[in-house]
């Protein structure tokens, strides 16, 4: 399997982007609206705020889920034993936000949040109609006004040769959401399984967007947008030293929104994360 960059300023970008996500669970866009200068500010300033102890003022809240987790308050994902080795911050619109940042990531988050809007009326008008006619309403309706939508800058810290061998940077996982946009880490390393079994790496240049969809878009798609198994490998010689940071946008439907016949937004969100042993049953 071989993800092919799309320009997103092609006349045909909406259908090669669709196209992608179907066969793959991914696209790469080129030539994307996010400003990589805006993303270049959010890494350095978040990477300086991991390296403080200000985080710690910031620790999350365990009802609400914003604010900073630890390492060791990180995700074990499904299937996995083993925390994921990296630390990270939720932002919501309504969050803790740190006041040792800019406004760079608040600034990120909605434009973010406008593109995936049209990145989901692509998809939407390149599925096919019986699979259109089961969307509850359009796609780019179910995040209009979302509260739910979620930023979270990550940091997987230097490796020092101590971790415990079947620990990863990230476990291997699918998203809960709808769509998850994603600006090309400051390291390589993510991968995703293909339908043969296999694990490809994903393009990653500076400058590229990665999109993959969720397990809320597989489950109102009834399967036609599959959600991808994804991972982020621990690196090795010299860039084991050295601090990864990533900037994953997951849009996140209106609790209310229906997606099938079983789920609710908010039912398959409490499903997982009751799952991914974030809340409690």
């Amino acid at each position: 399997m071989l993800i092919q960059p799309i320009d997103y300023r092609s006349p045909t970008a909406a259908q090669q982007f669709a196209a992608s996500l179907h066969n793959t669970g991914f696209g790469v866009l080129t030539h994307h609206p996010l400003s990589q200068a805006l993303v270049e500010q959010v890494y350095a300033e978040w990477l300086a705020f991991f390296k403080s102890e200000a985080k710690h003022d910031y620790t999350f809240d365990p009802d609400k889920l914003d604010g900073y987790f630890s390492t060791e308050m990180s995700e074990t994902a499904k299937g996995s034993s083993k925390r994921d080795l990296k630390e990270f911050y939720h932002i919501y619109p309504w969050g803790r936000f740190p006041s040792q940042v800019s406004n760079a990531a608040r600034q990120y988050y909605q434009l973010g949040a406008e593109l995936a809007a049209e990145l989901l009326q692509w998809v939407e008008t390149y599925s096919p109609p019986a699979i259109q006619a089961r969307y509850s309403m359009p796609l780019s309706e179910m995040i209009k006004d979302s509260q739910q939508t979620l930023l979270r800058v990550l940091h997987y810290p230097p490796l020092h040769g101590d971790e415990d061998a079947s620990a990863m940077r990230a476990a291997a996982h699918g998203d809960i959401n709808l769509l998850t946009i994603l600006p090309a880490a400051t390291q390589a390393g993510l991968q995703v399984i293909a339908k043969d079994g296999q694990w490809h790496d994903v393009p990653s240049d500076f400058g590229m967007l990665i999109v993959n969809i969720g397990d809320m878009l597989d489950e109102a798609s009834q399967g036609y947008y599959p959600s991808t198994v994804h991972r982020v490998l621990n690196p090795t010689g010299a860039a084991a030293k050295q601090s990864r940071v990533s900037l994953p946008l997951f849009l996140h439907p209106r609790p209310e929104v229906v997606l099938s016949e079983r789920h609710t937004a908010q039912s398959y969100l409490t499903e997982r994360l009751i799952e991914l042993g974030a809340i409690k049953k």
